[in-house]
């Protein structure tokens, strides 16, 4: 099968800081042939970056914690754990965006950065495409409420034990897809992180 699309129309339906289009199209079946028309909206994102801080001579992770209005439909959980993250803006390469964010939201420099992998976060309806790192930091360095006034971030940063900080995935306090992704990432690598950043601490 070559598999095959059609885009028929586009419009966009909202300009704002977001966008979102709304796209006729057609594609390929698996069983051959063409599917009828569909009509699908597309929320565009724009590319960014997320970025899991982990001290390894601590075994600490700095993970923040902030309001999510899309999550207010759970009314329990709009504040939620995450990770450092923010888009690509015009000009910037993720590297620098791992960079720059650690430092506005949480406060920390990162020494070295490992990328994990790069996906689309939920391409049923964004075209969001994501980076994620894991950054080394100093996490006795590490506290505070940080985050942008322009932006009306308020972000409260939490240093927790590794340990800890996968057990909340169990515990259902870690609800976000980002920070559940990374901290499976690093449970499953963690020895091959540290032969990488720190031969002697492995």
């Amino acid at each position: 099968m070559k598999k095959q699309f059609t885009v028929l129309n586009k419009a966009i339906v909202y300009p704002g800081y977001f966008r979102m289009e709304k796209y006729r199209l057609t594609h390929t079946l698996f069983n051959g042939g063409w599917s009828e028309e569909i009509s699908r909206e597309v929320f565009l994102r724009g590319d960014c970056v997320a970025v899991l801080l982990y001290d390894p001579h601590t075994d600490k992770v700095v993970l923040i914690e902030q309001f999510r209005a899309g999550a207010i439909l759970k009314p329990e959980a709009p504040w939620l754990i995450e990770i450092v993250a923010g888009g690509i803006e015009a000009g910037e390469t993720a590297e620098e965006v791992a960079y720059r964010e650690a430092r506005e939201e949480a406060g920390c420099e990162i020494k070295q950065l490992t990328k994990i992998s790069q996906f689309y976060t939920t391409p049923g309806c964004s075209a969001e495409w994501l980076t994620l790192f894991c950054g080394e930091v100093d996490s006795q360095l590490v506290g505070g409420v940080h985050g942008l006034a322009h932006e009306h971030e308020d972000i409260l940063v939490h240093v927790v034990d590794f340990d800890s900080a996968y057990a909340m995935i169990a515990e259902g306090k870690i609800i976000s897809s980002m920070p559940i992704i990374a901290l499976q990432w690093l449970a499953l690598n963690k020895q091959q992180l540290l032969q990488l950043w720190h031969p002697t601490i492995s």
